[in-house]
C-alpha cells in the first residue's frame, strides 16, 4: 500500500482497521492467520456452565410438575413451597453429575455465608433460568443484586475501608453499560455540549469517539499515562483534574491496552484531588480489574463520585453471554447534582420521567438509567434476560466460593506463559517485576522496543521512514498476523496491542518471530542507509 493509501486508513476506529487486516492475513489460503488483535479469550469458566445447565434441568423438573396433567409439552411456573427439599433431592440423584455438586455447595453458601434464604434464592433462579416471567425488579433481580454486590466487594473493593451500600443495574455486558451511562448523563444535564471531560489515555476507543458525537459534542481532555514509568499518571497529569473546567474524568482501570492497573499511590493521589472537587464525576471500568490480586478500584476508594462498570466478559469467557452491571453508590453526588438543577431542568425531567413514577423529582440516577435504557416509554419491560441474570450469578458464587482464587491464579500463569513465549521469540525481555501489570494484552511500542534493542536514532530513523500503520499491514500480509493499532487507543508511540488472551502459547511463539524477523529486516534497512553497524540479529545484541 502506498503511504497515502496507508494514512487514510489509520485514521479508521481499530476496531474497523481490524477487518482490513483480517482481509490481508487470511490472503494466503495455505497460511493460518493469527489474530491477536480482538481481546476475546479462548478460555472460559466451565464450573458455573456446567451448573447453569444443570439448574435448567432442575427447573424444567419444576415447571412440568406444575403442569403434570398436561402431557402436550405444557409448563407452569416453579412454586416456591417445598423448593429446597426437592433440590436437595434433586442434588442427591445426580450427585456425580457435573455441575450439580457446585450448585449444591451454592445454595449451601448462599444460606450459611450470605444469610439469604435457600428456597428464595431457588425459587429466582429456577424462574429466572424458565425466563417465564418479566425481569422484576428491572434494575436486577433481588437475590441476584445481593449476590453479585458481594462478588463486586470481594473483587473491586477488597479489604479497603467502604461505607454505606451501592446499587446494581445489570446490563448486556460493558458496551452497554457505556451506551445508557452517556445517554442518561446527557438526558439528566450532568454533561451538557461543550463541557470538558478528562479521559485516562490510552482508553478503550469508544470512550474517545463517542463524546464527539453530535450527540454529545464534549470535549476532551487527555490525561496521560506514561510508558517510561510503567504506564501510570504522574501527579502533573492527574493535576489537570483540578480545573473546574473539567466536569468529568474516564478511565480503564487496569489500563487497555497497556493493562495495568493504577498504582496505589495514584489511587491516593486521585482521591486526595476528588476532596478538593467533590463535584468531579468518575467512570471507571474496571474489566480487567478480576485478573489481578488485591485490586482497589477507584468506586472503593471515592465512592460517592464514581460510577463503576464492570463486565464479566473477559474474566468467564462470556462475551457472548453480555453480562455486565453498572454500580452506583446509596449516596451520590450525581443525585445530589440532578436535585440542584436550575427550575426549568428540573421540570423537564419531572415531566420526562412522570409516566413511570408519581414522585418523578426523587428517582435515583441509577433508575433512571433503567428507564432510559428502554426510552422511558418501555420502563415497564426493561431489565436484563432472566437466563443472564442466573448465569451472572453463578459466575460471582464461583468466585465468592473459590477461597484461595485458584481460579484466577491459573489465568494469570496462562496469560503470562503466553507473553513470556512472545517476548522470548522477539528477542527483548519483558518487564517482568512490575507489580501493578496485569497482563491480559501486552504493546509492542516501537519506542520502547526499538529503543532497548538498538537504540534512539533506529527508533527516529523507523519513525521517518515508515507510516506507522505500514508495520501493522506487512505482519498482516507477509504473516498473517493481526494486531491492533495502539495509537487508536491513545497512546503517543506507534505500537501494536497484542491480546495474550485468545490464542494459544505455540500461536505467541509464531508471533513472535514474524515480529522479530520484521523488525531484523527495518534493521538491515537502517544500517544501508545510515551506514550504521546495528546487529541484524536482535537476539544477540
Amino acid at each position: 500500500m502506498t503511504k497515502p493509501d496507508l494514512s487514510k486508513l489509520a485514521n479508521l476506529s481499530p476496531f474497523e482497521l481490524k477487518d482490513e487486516l483480517i482481509k490481508l492475513a487470511s490472503s494466503d489460503a495455505d497460511r493460518m492467520m493469527l489474530n491477536a488483535g480482538r481481546g476475546n479469550p479462548n478460555f472460559l469458566a466451565t464450573v458455573p456452565r456446567h451448573a447453569f445447565w444443570q439448574l435448567g434441568l432442575f427447573a424444567m423438573r419444576e415447571s412440568e410438575r406444575s403442569f403434570s396433567y398436561m402431557p402436550e409439552g405444557v409448563g407452569g411456573f416453579p412454586r416456591r413451597a417445598g423448593i429446597e427439599e426437592r433440590f436437595n433431592l434433586f442434588a442427591r440423584e445426580q450427585s456425580e453429575t457435573s455441575g450439580v455438586k457446585f450448585l449444591a455447595g451454592a445454595v449451601s453458601y448462599v444460606r450459611d455465608q450470605l444469610g439469604l434464604d435457600a428456597g428464595d434464592f431457588l425459587y429466582e433462579m429456577c424462574e429466572g433460568i424458565l425466563a417465564c416471567n418479566y425481569p422484576v425488579p428491572d434494575r436486577m433481580l433481588k437475590q441476584s443484586e445481593k449476590i453479585v454486590a458481594q462478588y463486586i466487594r470481594k473483587e473491586m473493593i477488597g479489604s479497603h475501608p467502604f461505607t454505606g451500600k451501592f446499587d446494581l443495574f445489570a446490563v448486556e455486558g460493558g458496551t452497554a453499560a457505556m451506551t445508557y451511562l452517556f445517554n442518561t448523563i446527557r438526558e439528566n444535564h450532568l454533561l451538557k455540549a461543550g463541557d470538558t471531560i478528562a479521559l485516562g489515555m490510552p482508553i478503550f476507543t469508544p470512550y474517545i469517539e463517542i463524546p464527539e458525537l453530535n450527540d454529545y459534542q464534549l470535549l476532551e481532555l487527555s490525561i496521560d499515562a506514561d510508558p517510561r514509568n510503567r504506564w501510570q499518571y504522574s501527579n502533573e497529569e492527574l493535576d489537570k483534574l483540578r480545573a473546574p473546567k473539567v466536569k468529568a474524568f474516564f478511565l480503564v482501570n487496569p489500563s487497555n491496552p497497556p493493562s495495568v492497573r493504577m498504582s496505589d499511590e495514584s489511587l491516593e493521589y486521585l482521591a486526595s484531588i476528588v476532596e478538593e472537587r467533590p463535584d468531579l464525576i468518575i467512570l471507571t471500568d474496571d474489566v480487567y480489574g478480576t485478573f489481578a490480586d488485591n485490586f482497589v478500584s477507584l468506586f472503593a476508594m471515592c465512592p460517592k463520585n464514581t460510577i463503576l462498570v464492570y463486565s464479566f466478559s473477559k474474566y468467564f469467557g462470556a462475551t457472548g453471554w453480555r453480562l455486565g452491571v453498572i454500580a452506583t453508590h446509596q449516596d451520590n453526588i450525581f443525585d445530589a447534582q440532578i436535585a440542584g438543577l436550575p427550575q426549568p431542568q428540573r421540570d423537564q425531567l419531572h415531566k420526562r420521567y412522570n409516566s413511570i413514577t408519581t414522585e418523578p423529582d426523587k428517582l435515583k440516577f441509577i433508575d433512571r438509567l433503567v428507564a432510559d435504557s428502554r426510552t422511558v416509554a418501555l420502563n415497564h419491560t426493561a431489565g436484563l434476560s432472566t437466563p443472564q441474570q442466573v448465569q451472572m450469578v453463578l459466575f460471582s458464587l464461583f468466585s465468592l466460593m473459590d477461597t484461595h482464587d485458584e481460579y484466577k491464579a491459573a489465568m494469570k500463569r496462562l496469560i503470562r506463559s503466553r507473553k513470556a513465549a512472545l517476548y522470548r521469540e522477539i528477542g527483548i525481555a519483558p518487564d517482568n517485576d512490575d507489580p501493578n501489570a496485569v497482563d491480559y494484552y501486552t504493546l509492542l511500542d516501537i519506542e520502547q522496543l526499538g529503543g532497548k534493542a538498538i537504540g534512539p536514532e533506529f527508533v527516529k530513523w523507523v519513525l521517518n521512514a515508515a507510516e506507522p500503520a505500514e508495520l501493522l499491514f506487512r505482519l498482516a500480509e507477509e504473516a498473517g498476523v493481526v494486531l491492533l493499532p495502539g495509537r487508536g487507543f491513545g497512546t503517543r508511540h506507534p505500537s501494536g496491542r497484542v491480546s495474550l488472551a485468545n490464542l494459544n502459547e505455540s500461536d505467541y511463539v509464531k508471533i513472535g518471530r514474524s515480529i522479530r524477523k520484521l523488525f531484523e529486516e527495518y534493521v538491515e534497512r537502517y544500517n544501508e542507509a545510515t551506514g550504521s553497524t546495528a546487529r541484524k540479529d536482535v537476539t544477540k545484541k
